[in-house]
């Protein structure tokens, strides 16, 4: 017979995740928590995953909750185990990833007298969370207790975020029942979409009469109809679409290096790129140019579509639609004509030039991160799932076409290094696709625990850019200039031969083109085991060769 808790508030922490079909619960060890450990462990409706570091954990749980788009569990002890989720959270907070948070705590007089591993646990996460839930030990009415986790735990799912629910336990904790309480299930409420029709009517008038519309997407899940909603714009030669590899929607005539194409421009043409309307739509923008260029050069109106949350990223917000850009797309579509213009064409003109100089460029291109990226995005097999860690990596992709049956993620919520290998393990571990995981050597290094994991498939495989630093502080005019540069780059002569004996993958290694293409064509076989490429580049060379891509585009 199964084993549960026999602490009552543990049951009904355990019996509120089933009502509310929470399927999958990441746990870090430790004594506090034990009754939750011991009680979702023994239910057989859950799975559990046993991860030692509670950061990498988080961002495990971050992965997986990525791609099922439904909300995933993360449980640890109490003290400064639980202060470890904060990178994930913020990271789930600012990406709408449905995390729930479930810590173990000393009960309340046991806080701040002295006793061991006890800090101030409520509302830790207040500034990055949807809600926070302080449980108390001294109930008396286990309903109440019972609908404030199922509200929490609602919250995770309608609103797409973190949640976090403190639960308080004293000794003894290891005790046992064969006995589960039952919270009845939770029925859900489809959350209906609408637009009033005069707002509709108001904005699509000025949409029609404007002769330079830009659609601006960023960051999204794969999504066929908003693909198909998108597709119907290119017809309007006044609508201009850029994307970045993120959005994870494609066309020949969608602008998708933004950067590449806007670079080059002087403030006369800057004004003509600029838009009389521009509706945004997904998550955070990569390009630092698009975001100076529209701050400059403010669009007359700028309208967001998202059902949760609106950034003023351009200063100029004029409206938010809050509603999902699919029910936007089906209800402006019906009340939208095309209006004359050169807008779309000109700019389109322009990408075909710079596309033309980007791959004259790439061909005479010395070795280097450039090189390197052209090689690696063009050897990705299709169907893939692509992960991308951040700072250099996720910018050098950006320059480049991914085909369009490669599904690309990356944690762009906060933008940080720190956990981005935990990311995409997890990620990989829920979807069938192979996983293909880019990232740079500091952060690969920096989030070397996630390797010390048990639940990485064979068919994962990372790809370390190796430049012996962080090679983005010499893109950037300010660490040059100053006499610190080495605490900015860090620079290091470390390698990840040594991790890869050690957690059991496969290790490859390419310090020219050549080694390269050899070692690329051995690295996507199907393997036992995952497998690791590192790639060595030159890490004096690689900034002036990439100044140099973008002076020619220039020319």
């Amino acid at each position: 017979m199964p084993q549960f808790p026999k602490n009552e508030l543990a049951q009904i922490v355990l019996a509120s995740c089933l009502a509310n079909a929470i399927e999958h619960v990441v746990i870090s060890p430790g004594s506090r928590n034990a009754p939750l450990t011991i009680g979702f462990s023994n239910h057989p409706s859950i799975k559990t995953y046993s991860i030692v570091d509670e950061r990498c954990a988080a961002f495990f749980a971050v992965g997986m909750a990525q791609q099922l788009k439904k909300t995933v569990a993360i449980v640890c002890t109490s003290g400064s185990a639980l202060l470890n989720y904060y990178p994930a959270i913020s990271e789930a907070f600012y990406s709408n990833i449905p995390l729930l948070i479930i810590s173990a705590d000393r009960p309340k007089h046991l806080i701040d007298i002295g006793d061991g591993q006890t800090i101030r646990q409520e509302n830790v996460f207040q500034n990055h969370i949807l809600t926070s839930v302080n449980l108390t030990e001294n109930y008396t009415d286990k309903n109440v207790v019972k609908n404030i986790i199922n509200n929490a735990i609602n919250k995770v799912k309608l609103e797409k975020g973190p949640v976090h629910i403190n639960v308080p336990f004293d000794e003894p904790l290891y005790e046992t029942s064969e006995d589960l309480l039952v919270v009845d299930a939770v029925i859900e409420t489809e959350q209906k979409e609408f637009i009033d029709t005069n707002t509709l009517d108001s904005f699509s008038a000025s949409w029609n009469v404007a002769s330079k519309k830009m659609i601006l997407v960023g960051e999204h899940f794969p999504n066929d109809e908003l693909q198909k909603q998108l597709e119907f714009f290119v017809d309007d030669p006044s609508v201009l679409i850029l994307i970045e590899n993120t959005a994870n929607v494609s066309h020949p005539k969608f602008i998708n290096s933004i950067d590449k194409l806007i670079f080059p421009l002087e403030d006369n043409e800057l004004e003509f790129f600029q838009p009389d309307i521009l509706l945004t739509l997904g998550g955070l923008i990569v390009s630092k140019k698009i975001k100076q260029h529209l701050r400059k050069f403010q669009p007359k109106q700028h309208w967001h579509i998202d059902a949760k949350r609106a950034f003023d990223t351009f200063l100029c917000l004029k409206y938010h639609f809050k509603v999902s850009p699919n029910y936007f797309f089906s209800q402006f579509i019906l009340k939208v004509s095309a209006v004359e213009s050169n807008y779309q064409q000109f700019w389109l003109t322009k990408k075909a030039g710079r596309l033309l100089k980007h791959k004259n460029f790439i061909e005479n291109c010395e070795y280097s991160d450039l090189k390197v990226f052209d090689t690696l995005l063009k050897s990705i097999p299709n169907e893939t799932q692509l992960q991308l860690s951040n700072s250099s990596v996720i910018r050098y992709s950006q320059l480049f076409d991914i085909h369009k049956s490669i599904k690309v993620f990356c944690n762009r919520g906060t933008s940080g290094i720190d956990g981005s290998t935990s990311t995409a393990i997890g990620a990989a571990c829920v979807v069938e696709r192979n996983t293909v995981f880019i990232t740079g050597d500091i952060s690969f290094f920096y989030d070397s625990n996630a390797l010390w994991n048990k639940y990485i498939p064979t068919n994962f495989k990372i790809i370390v850019i190796n430049n012996g630093g962080g090679g983005i502080f010499r893109f950037i005019p300010g660490p040059q200039k100053s006499n610190a540069l080495d605490y900015f780059e860090t620079p290091h002569n470390l390698t990840a031969e040594h991790l890869c004996k050690m957690y059991n993958l496969e290790y490859f290694s390419a310090c020219n083109s050549d080694s390269l293409n050899k070692e690329l064509t051995k690295f996507y076989k199907n393997s036992e085991k995952p497998k690791l490429l590192e790639i060595f580049t030159p890490r004096e060379e690689n900034d002036k060769i990439l100044k140099a891509y973008f002076n020619n585009l220039k020319e």
